[in-house]
C-alpha cells in the first residue's frame, strides 16, 4: 500500500495597494480605505482586529505624512491578507537620517506615541530601508486562532 501525500489547503493571498498624497487628508483616506478593504476581506467593521489595524494604518500613514514627506512625492499603503494574518506596509520617501527607533514620549509631549501604539498592537513590525531615499514600515497582526472576529469569505 502506497501512502498518499497529505492534501494542503490552498492559501488565498489578497493584496490592496494604493498611493496617497502626502497630506493629512491622504492619511485619513488611507485609514478609511484600509478598514473598508479589511471588511471586504472578512474583518468586520468595529471588531477588535479591524480597530487595531485601523490604528496601525493611521499611525504609519501619519508618520509618512509628517516625517517622510518630500514635496511632490506620495506615500504607498499596501495591505496583504494572508491565511494567518494581515500585513500593513507604508512606504514613503524620506530625506532625513535613518529611522531612530521607538522612544518614549514625555507626559506633556504632543507627539511621539504613534510607534509605541504600533509596537503594542502589532505582533511584529520593522523598518525596511529601500534604495535611498525610500523606507517602508511593515507591521503584521496575526489573525485569532479559529478566525474569531473574522467572517469567512
Amino acid at each position: 500500500m502506497t501512502a498518499q501525500p497529505a492534501q494542503q489547503e490552498p492559501v488565498t493571498v489578497r493584496v490592496f495597494t494604493r498611493r496617497f498624497g502626502s497630506t493629512p487628508r491622504g492619511a485619513r483616506l488611507a485609514r478609511h480605505l484600509a478598514v473598508d478593504r479589511l471588511h471586504a476581506w472578512g474583518v468586520p467593521y468595529g471588531s477588535d482586529l479591524s480597530d487595531a489595524l485601523a490604528v496601525i494604518v493611521a499611525e504609519l500613514a501619519a508618520n509618512a505624512v509628517t516625517h517622510g514627506r518630500v514635496p511632490g512625492r506620495d506615500f504607498e499603503l499596501r495591505l496583504t491578507h494572508l491565511g494567518a494574518g494581515v500585513r500593513v506596509e507604508v512606504t514613503d520617501t524620506h530625506s532625513g537620517p535613518p529611522y531612530p527607533g521607538v522612544r518614549s514620549a514625555r507626559s506633556l509631549d504632543e507627539h511621539g506615541r504613534g510607534l509605541v501604539l504600533v509596537e503594542e498592537l502589532a505582533d511584529r513590525w520593522e523598518v525596511l530601508d529601500g534604495r535611498p531615499p525610500v523606507k517602508t514600515v511593515r507591521a503584521e497582526v496575526d489573525l485569532p486562532r479559529g478566525g474569531a472576529g473574522v467572517r469567512p469569505r
